[in-house]
C-alpha cells in the first residue's frame, strides 16, 4: 500500500493528447487545466458544510470510513437501488493512493473496497486521527485534489472557472453547486449542461454580441437538482462549521432557480462531441466505475489513439449542418456552396420554412464496435444559438429521443427469433380498438387489410406493428431491446402496445448500436471510442483494443431475415418510395443497404437508421468499414419541427453521408446464414398458395414455414381462422369483419374507430400484387370480382424538370405486373356507397 503521506504531494502534471485513428492528427488535449492549492483557512465554512452534507455527513467524527453507510448501501443494492457509500477520505484514497490496475479491474471490486477502507484508516491516523487538525488536513487535501469538471482541479480553480469568484465570495447556492459536482464531474460539468441565452434576437447568420450573451444552467438539470438536495440537507442542521453564518432562508434561496455562469473561453477541438465521449470512456477505463475524478487522464501525459476517421467525420459534419442550419441562413444557396455542396437541392429548399434547427449523426463499424463518425449537434462552435439549437449538447450520447418507427425492426426481430412470427405472417392492417381507447392509424389514414410482415415493416405500417407487439408482449420486447443495446430512462415500460410505435426514448448511440447488432448477425459488440492508451514512455496503460467476440442476442437467421426485409427498402423495384434513397457504389451499381425511418407523433424527433453490407478483408485494408449509421433531426428544446417528416430531411442526411463516405468502396452482399429455407407463399395470407397457383418467395427459419395450403373456396373470416394471428384476439376479429364489409363496397370506403379509408396495398396506385385483397375479400365464397391489373401513377417532374424514375415491379407468380395508370377521366366513377370516396393518388406514408 502507498504511503499516506503522499496525499499532500502535488506532482507536475503533463497533458494528455487525443489522436485520430491514424495516430497522426491531434483532436484535443486534456490537462490544459486550472489548479490552485489553498490552505484550510482559505476555505469558507459554508463550502466545508456543503461538501460534508452531501458527500460524508459523519466526516468530522468517522475513522475514515462509515460502517453504517456501507451497510445501508449494501441493503439498498440488494433492493436494486445502488448508491455510493464512500467517505471523503475514501474518495481521496481512491484518487491518490490505489494502484491503477486495481481501479481498472471490475473483477477486483471487493479487493479495491477493502484496500480503500484500510488506506482510509491509515490516512486518518497519519494526519492525527479524528481530531480537528487531522480532519482539516484531509478535507483540505480533498478540496485541492478533486476534479470539478471544465478542466478545473481543486475548489479554488472551480470557483474561478464557473463563477469568476474567489472562494470567500461564494454564496450558499454556489457552494452547494461545487459540492454537488464531484459525484460525476464530466456529466455534471456546468458548461456542458449550460445553454446560451442572448438578450437580443440575433439574425440567423449573426453571433450574439458578447455583452448580451449569457451561459445559463436550467433549474431542471440533474446537476442543479443535486444542488437543491445539498441546500435542503444544509438547512436540515448539517452546517456544523458555518452554523449561524447564514439563515435557513438564505441557505435555501437558490432552490429551484437557474444558474448563470461566468463567460468561458475554450480551445477548439476537432470532433468536439466525440472528444467528450472519449473522455467519459477513458475515465471509466482508467479509473473505474466509482471514480469521481481521474488524475491520470489529465496529468499522466497519455497519448490516446481514438477510433474516429477524420475524413468521414468531416463528411458527417457537413451533411448534418446542411440539413439543420443552412436552410435558415439569409442566403442558403450561397451558404450551401460555401460548405462544399455544388447544388442547393429541392429538399434543402423545402426546409426553409420549417422549424427544425438541430441534427446529429453517428456511424459505427458494426464488426468492431469502433465509432467512426460522431456529430452530437449541428455545429459545436456555432456563434448563434437559441433554445431550439444548443450546439454543445451531445444528442448522440446524452439525448433520450423517441425512435418512432425506427424501433419497429426490433419488435419484428424478437417475434421471428422467438418463433412467434415469421416474415410471411399475415397481419391485418385494419383500424382496431386495442383497448383503453388506443386506436392507432397508419400515417396516411388508409386501411390495407391483409399484409404480410415483410410489407408491414418495409412500408412502416403502424397497425400491423401493434398487432405484432400484442403477439410478442410489450414487457418481453422492452427487455429484448435492452439486449440489443438500447438504454432507457426507466427500468420497465408502461407504454403498453404503443411501444410498437417507438415511444420509449433511447439515445441515438444506443439505437445505432442496436442496428449494428442486426447487421452483425445478431451479435452485439458495444461501441468504443478508444484504440490505444500509452504513457509518456510509450508503454500501454490499458490493453490495446481488439474487437470482442460480442454477445449473441438474436439468432443469425432472425437478424438476416430482418436485414433482407430492410435491404429491399433501398431497392426501387420493391419500394419506389424509400427506394429513392439507395446508395450508389462504383460504376453506378446499387450498394446493398438497409434503411428504416421514424418520426414520432408530434414530429419532435426525425430519424433515419440503417447499414451497408460489410467489406471483405481486402476492402477493409483499403479503408472500408462495416458501417451502421443513424441520423437524427429535431430541436434541442424538444419542440416540434412542423410539417416535416424524416423522409424529408434525416433520410437525405443518412443517404448523403453514406453515399459520399462509401463512393469508392467495393460492393459486397449481406451473407445469408445456414438454417434458412425459402418457400413460395400466397402474397396476402402467407399460407401455401392455392393448388394451381404460384406464390411469392419468402425466407423462413427452418421449421417455421407454413404447412397449411390456401383453400380458394374460403373467404373472409374463414381465412382469418387459418392465416395469421387474428382469431386469437376477439377485438381484432370484430374489426376485421367490419373492414371486410366495407372492402366489399370498394376502396375509399370509410369506417372503423377513426373513420379511416379502405385501400389496396400499398395504396390504390402502387399495387405489386394487384388491385385485390386476395382470398380475404376475393375468395370464391365472397362474390367479389377478380383482381384488376396493378398500376402506378407516373411521377410528376420535380422543380428542375427531371422526372424521377423507378423500375416497374416485375410479375412473379401470383404478382400482377405493375403498369402505368391511365389518366383519370374528368368524371369520377360512382362510389360504392355514400361513405365511399375516390381512390387516393400515389403518396408516401409520412415517417
Amino acid at each position: 500500500l502507498e504511503d499516506p503521506a503522499k496525499l499532500t504531494e502535488y506532482t507536475l502534471p503533463e497533458e494528455t493528447v487525443l489522436l485520430d485513428r491514424t495516430g497522426q492528427t491531434e483532436l484535443a488535449r486534456f490537462g490544459e487545466f486550472k489548479r490552485e492549492v489553498v490552505t484550510f483557512e482559505e476555505i469558507p465554512p459554508i463550502l466545508l458544510d456543503a461538501t460534508t452534507a452531501i458527500e460524508d455527513k459523519t466526516f468530522w467524527e468517522n475513522a475514515g470510513f462509515d460502517p453504517l453507510a456501507i451497510i445501508a448501501a449494501g441493503l439498498d443494492s440488494l433492493r436494486g437501488n445502488s448508491r455510493g457509500a464512500s467517505t471523503i477520505t475514501q474518495q481521496l484514497v481512491r484518487a491518490r493512493l490505489l494502484e491503477q490496475d486495481l481501479l481498472q479491474d471490475e473483477d477486483r471490486t471487493y479487493e479495491r473496497k477493502l484496500k480503500e477502507i484500510i488506506q482510509s484508516i491509515r490516512v486518518t491516523q497519519q494526519f492525527g486521527g479524528q481530531d480537528d487538525e487531522g480532519k482539516k488536513a484531509i478535507i483540505t487535501a480533498y478540496l485541492n485534489q478533486i476534479y470539478y469538471g471544465n478542466q478545473s482541479y481543486g475548489v479554488k480553480a472551480a470557483a474561478r472557472s464557473y463563477f469568476g469568484k474567489e472562494l470567500a465570495e461564494l454564496t450558499p447556492g454556489e457552494a452547494a453547486v461545487l459540492a454537488a459536482l464531484p459525484k460525476s464531474p464530466s456529466n455534471f460539468d456546468l458548461v456542458r449542461n449550460a445553454v446560451e441565452q442572448c438578450d437580443v434576437e440575433p439574425a440567423e447568420d449573426a453571433t450574439c454580441p458578447a455583452d448580451k450573451r449569457h451561459l445559463i444552467v436550467r433549474a431542471d438539470t440533474v446537476i442543479l437538482e443535486r444542488r437543491d438536495q445539498v441546500l435542503e440537507l444544509m438547512a436540515d442542521d448539517r452546517t456544523p462549521i458555518s452554523d449561524g453564518e447564514f439563515t435557513d432562508a438564505e441557505i435555501t434561496a437558490d432552490i429551484g432557480t437557474d444558474l448563470e455562469l461566468a463567460p468561458q473561453a475554450a480551445p477548439r477541438w476537432k470532433a468536439p462531441h466525440f472528444v467528450w465521449a472519449v473522455r467519459d470512456e477513458l475515465t471509466l477505463k482508467l479509473c473505474g466505475v466509482d471514480s469521481q475524478t481521474c488524475d491520470l487522464l489529465d496529468n499522466g501525459g497519455l497519448r490516446v489513439t481514438t477510433t474516429v476517421d477524420l475524413d468521414l467525420q468531416t463528411i458527417a459534419e457537413r451533411w448534418v449542418k446542411v440539413a439543420a442550419l443552412i436552410p435558415h441562413r439569409k442566403d442558403p444557396e450561397a451558404a450551401a456552396k460555401a460548405l462544399g455542396f455544388d447544388q442547393y437541392e429541392p429538399w434543402m429548399k423545402n426546409l426553409e420554412d420549417k422549424k427544425g434547427r438541430n441534427g446529429a449523426l453517428v456511424a459505427v463499424d458494426y464488426q468492431t464496435g469502433e465509432l467512426i463518425a460522431y456529430v452530437g449537434s449541428a455545429d459545436y462552435y456555432a456563434g448563434s444559438t437559441r433554445p431550439a439549437f444548443q450546439p454543445q449538447y451531445d444528442v448522440v450520447g446524452q439525448g433520450f429521443r423517441q425512435p418512432g418507427s425506427a424501433f419497429k425492426p426490433f419488435n419484428y426481430a424478437v417475434g421471428i427469433d422467438d418463433g412467434a412470427l415469421t416474415a410471411g405472417d399475415m397481419l391485418m392492417d385494419v383500424g382496431t380498438d386495442f383497448g383503453g381507447g388506443f386506436t392507432p392509424n397508419d400515417a396516411d389514414n388508409l386501411e390495407r387489410g391483409p399484409v404480410r410482415l415483410r410489407q408491414a415493416l418495409q412500408f412502416s405500417l403502424n397497425i400491423p406493428a401493434v398487432r405484432a407487439m400484442a403477439v410478442n408482449t410489450p414487457d418481453h420486447v422492452f427487455a429484448r431491446a435492452k439486449d440489443f443495446g438500447m438504454t432507457f430512462q426507466r427500468e420497465t415500460t408502461d407504454a403498453g402496445l404503443a411501444l410498437a410505435l417507438g415511444v420509449a426514448e433511447t439515445r441515438p448511440i444506443d439505437l445505432v448500436s442496436a442496428y449494428a447488432t442486426l447487421a452483425n448477425g445478431g451479435r452485439r459488440i458495444p461501441p468504443t471510442t478508444i484504440l490505444a492508451v500509452k504513457d509518456r514512455a510509450g508503454k500501454d496503460v490499458a490493453d490495446p483494443y481488439m474487437a470482442p467476440e460480442g454477445t449473441q442476442v438474436v439468432s443469425p437467421q432472425a437478424a438476416w431475415i430482418v436485414t433482407d426485409i430492410l435491404d429491399e427498402n433501398t431497392q426501387r423495384r420493391v419500394n419506389p418510395f424509400w427506394g429513392e434513397f439507395f446508395i450508389e457504389g462504383p460504376e453506378g451499381n446499387r450498394r446493398p443497404a438497409t434503411l428504416k425511418t421514424g418520426t414520432n407523433t408530434d414530429a419532435k424527433d426525425l430519424n433515419a437508421y440503417g447499414y451497408i453490407a460489410p467489406p471483405t478483408e481486402v476492402g477493409r485494408q483499403a479503408g472500408s468499414y462495416a458501417l451502421a449509421v443513424g441520423a437524427w433531426n429535431g430541436n434541442s428544446d424538444n419542440t416540434p419541427v412542423g410539417e416535416v417528416f424524416s423522409i424529408d430531411i434525416s433520410t437525405y442526411v443518412w443517404q448523403g453521408f453514406l453515399q459520399e463516405a462509401s463512393a469508392e468502396w467495393e460492393i459486397t452482399r449481406f451473407a445469408r446464414p445456414d438454417g434458412l429455407t425459402q418457400v413460395a407463399i400466397d402474397p396476402f395470407t402467407g399460407l401455401l398458395p392455392a393448388a394451381g397457383t404460384e406464390g411469392v418467395d419468402e425466407w423462413f427459419i427452418e421449421g417455421t414455414a407454413p404447412e397449411v395450403r390456401l383453400d380458394p373456396s374460403m373467404c373472409g373470416e374463414q381465412v382469418l381462422t387459418v392465416a395469421g394471428h387474428e382469431d386469437k384476439f376477439a377485438n381484432w376479429m370484430a374489426a376485421d369483419r367490419d373492414w371486410i364489409a366495407r372492402a366489399k363496397r370498394g376502396p375509399g370506403t370509410r369506417g372503423g374507430p377513426e373513420n379511416t379509408k379502405v385501400a389496396y396495398f400499398y395504396n390504390n396506385s402502387f399495387n405489386p400484387f394487384g388491385r385485390t385483397w386476395g382470398a380475404v375479400v376475393g375468395g370464391d365464397g365472397c362474390g367479389s370480382p377478380g383482381p384488376s391489373p396493378s398500376c402506378f401513377i407516373v411521377p410528376t417532374p420535380d422543380p428542375s424538370g427531371v422526372v424521377p424514375s423507378f423500375e416497374q415491379p416485375s410479375p412473379s407468380g401470383s404478382e400482377v405486373a405493375a403498369l402505368p395508370c391511365p389518366t383519370p377521366s374528368p368524371t369520377a366513377s360512382p362510389s360504392a356507397s355514400a361513405s365511399a370516396e375516390p381512390s387516393p393518388t400515389l403518396e408516401i406514408t409520412p415517417e
